[in-house]
């Protein structure tokens, strides 16, 4: 009877060990306890960024993949790990950030993907934050769904009213309607609320991506999950793929409790919007950047890294084109840290928060109100290009701003054939959008100090 239980209590702890995986692959942790094995970037060493012995870098990307292309990495995160005190970072890099790409001068840096996979948007990684990448981790969006359904589903605190209904949507339609507050979601409305577009832009979209890994690892620490793991592993297995050893996922578990314990620091690539024509860019401020990856691994730049990242800098700064317009003064990275601000996980058992867990989150809400906009200069605008007119969200741009809107990006819709133009947005805001020199209609929509305009055919 001994060896039977020790055998059945061991076979729990390998679908444990499993739990850990997804984990992983959920770009909440990636660490092991052996090294990489890989040569090292040349670039990378004439960063002189010291990394110390115990620090771990695994880039994670969730790839969009299309059958008429390779797709883009429309998620990418670098996941710091500190392998001897379990403490853990992310940073979160703006798939609009604009970095050099070898071989294809400069551009987005999530078309690196498409133009040399995984193996090139390493490169690229690794050459803006001048640290070396472990190893990687790449998710196909589409089957993640299925892995959020075979979890049956996780609970997200919606922040704010979300709602955005285009029938035209490349899957057949698409409707986002969520309200504020505590919602069970399937894989399906999981990842509409992570897609969900509003004015802050990317820096909004990152802060969801966020509290979804958070939701993501909430529910994995659950021992309610370990039944439904041999189907949550055969998922896996259409979604994933990674250069990390299967031993060290395994090596992972060890670190679980730790990470828990101290929570997570979520904070993205420090920088500034800006866009050149209809294309969007996210400007990444190279001191602070470098100074951030320092800062995560508990160590400061010495006098080579200092230099290399000016000359890195000087060089960046020169090569940016003629009639870019930047949107907005230099952000620090700072992205609510979810994890921590939410305090610790829940016990996994069905039970509800702890009261510091509700305290936290009445504090979070609290913070999160946003009064009634006095005039077109509180209000946050995305601007996104539908109507296949060249250059339309560019002009747009220029006649908010000159009307005082804060203009926070510009992009390129999914299509171009929209026949109409619509701005979606809180009713509150809706004196502000009266009189616009074009035709539109005005959606309800988001938050008091938030707008997106689509552009429509009709727009010129």
């Amino acid at each position: 009877m001994r060896v039977r239980r020790r055998r059945r209590r061991d076979f729990t702890r390998v679908y444990i060990l499993a739990a850990c995986l997804l984990v992983v692959l959920a770009g909440v942790l990636a660490a092991s306890f052996m090294g990489g094995g890989q040569e090292e970037n040349p670039v990378v060493a004439e960063s002189g960024i010291e990394r110390p012995d115990e620090y771990m870098h695994v880039m994670v990307m969730g790839v969009d993949r299309r059958s008429d292309d390779a797709g883009r990495s429309d998620t990418l995160m670098v996941v710091t790990v500190n392998k001897t005190t379990g403490k853990a970072e992310i940073l979160s890099l703006p798939r609009d950030t604009r970095v050099r790409i070898e071989d294809n001068g400069y551009d987005k840096i999530n078309h690196a993907y498409a133009f040399g996979g995984s193996k090139l948007t390493r490169k690229t990684v690794e050459e803006l934050l001048g640290v070396p990448m472990d190893y990687y981790v790449l998710v196909d969006i589409k089957a993640f769904e299925r892995i959020i359904d075979a979890m049956d589903g996780i609970d997200i605190d919606v922040e704010k009213r979300m709602y955005y209904e285009d029938p035209w949507d490349d899957n057949g339609g698409l409707v986002i309607d969520l309200y504020p507050g505590m919602q069970h979601m399937t894989g399906d409305r999981a990842i509409q609320y992570v897609r969900y577009r509003d004015g802050e832009g990317d820096i909004g979209r990152i802060g969801r991506q966020q509290h979804f890994m958070r939701a993501v690892m909430d529910k994995m620490l659950s021992p309610a999950i370990l039944p439904k793991l041999p189907q949550l592993v055969e998922e896996i297995r259409s979604a994933v793929e990674t250069d990390m050893p299967l031993t060290e996922m395994v090596a992972l578990a060890q670190l679980l409790p730790s990470v828990r314990e101290q929570g997570m620091e979520s904070v993205m690539v420090p920088g500034k919007p800006a866009y050149l024509e209809d294309v969007s860019y996210w400007l990444p401020d190279i001191m602070s950047l470098r100074e951030l990856v320092s800062r995560q691994m508990e160590t400061e730049l010495a006098d080579k890294a200092l230099a290399n990242a000016e000359k890195v800098k000087a060089q960046y700064d020169d090569s940016l084109p003629k009639g870019l317009t930047v949107m907005a003064e230099n952000t620090d990275g700072a992205v609510h840290s979810a994890a921590k601000e939410a305090g610790k996980p829940a016990d996994g058992n069905g039970a509800a928060d702890t009261d510091n867990q509700e305290a936290a989150r009445e504090k979070q809400k609290q913070a999160k109100q946003v009064a009634k906009a006095d005039g077109p200069g509180d209000i946050s605008v995305l601007i996104i290009n539908d109507s296949g007119i060249n250059g339309a969200a560019a002009r747009l741009a220029d006649r908010l701003r000159a009307k005082g809107f804060n203009v926070t990006g510009v992009d390129t819709g999914r299509k171009s054939d929209r026949s109409h133009t619509i701005i979606v947005t809180d009713s509150s805001n809706t004196e502000w959008f009266y009189g616009m020199p074009f035709p539109c209609t005005i959606m309800d929509g988001g938050e008091p100090n938030e707008a997106v305009v689509y552009i429509g055919q009709d727009y010129e």
